[in-house]
């Protein structure tokens, strides 16, 4: 059975898949932006940048203003912070793992000067 926290980490990441969406936030971390200057480092149309942003408005990831003629995007972060939270319960797991690893590096390291120390 999937929650509502799961269907919306579903979305998330299901939007953050594409490399010009995660490019898209990335210049909206920087602050507003309207389509046409988030268009601007792609070789894309107005209207496949647009489908793009709709996608992260549908993720919750970007919302859109209104302003005279144009509307701004803005990020919102809170999706992000979701999918760090979900992260985190596997730090554990990771931490291990390089505790593993530091360990095996310094026996390593101490077995090589002890062979150096050997060969002199």
């Amino acid at each position: 059975m999937t929650t509502a926290t799961d269907d919306r980490l579903t979305e998330t990441f299901s939007a953050l898949a594409n490399p010009v969406r995660r490019s898209i936030l990335a210049q909206l971390a920087d602050g507003e932006a309207t389509v046409n200057e988030l268009a601007r480092p792609f070789d894309m149309t107005l209207p496949a940048i647009s489908r793009h942003i709709k996608v992260l408005e549908r993720a919750g990831l970007v919302t859109q203003g209104q302003r005279a003629q144009y509307r701004p995007c803005t990020l919102d972060a809170e999706p992000l912070r979701e999918v760090a939270s979900w992260a985190e319960q596997y730090r554990p797991i990771w931490e291990g793992r390089f505790d593993r690893l530091e360990d095996y590096l310094r026996t390593f390291d101490e077995h090589q000067r002890d062979q150096q120390k050997d060969e002199t």
